[in-house]
């Protein structure tokens, strides 16, 4: 029988990926328009651009790591 305990942990594993991944999709969302738009105007800011599209990855990085830490220390207590 699992208890409610086990419930909870995997919630909070399962927000802390979810939610970062939705607020990095937010960011890319806005960040992408304006490259994009940018890239119109100057073709030469394609390598800018392509850098900073994906710096919010590591906010989904950073999720991942913690909702490893969430069901690591839970395993071990």
């Amino acid at each position: 029988m699992v208890d409610i305990n086990t419930g909870l942990i995997a919630i909070g594993a399962a927000l802390s990926i979810g939610l970062t991944a939705i607020a990095t999709a937010m960011a890319e969302k806005g960040i992408g328009t304006a490259a994009i738009g940018a890239m119109a105007e100057k073709e030469e800011l394609f390598g800018k651009g392509l850098i900073l599209t994906v710096i919010p990855e590591s906010i989904v990085i950073f999720g991942l790591v913690v909702s490893i830490l969430i069901l690591g220390l839970a395993a071990t207590h």
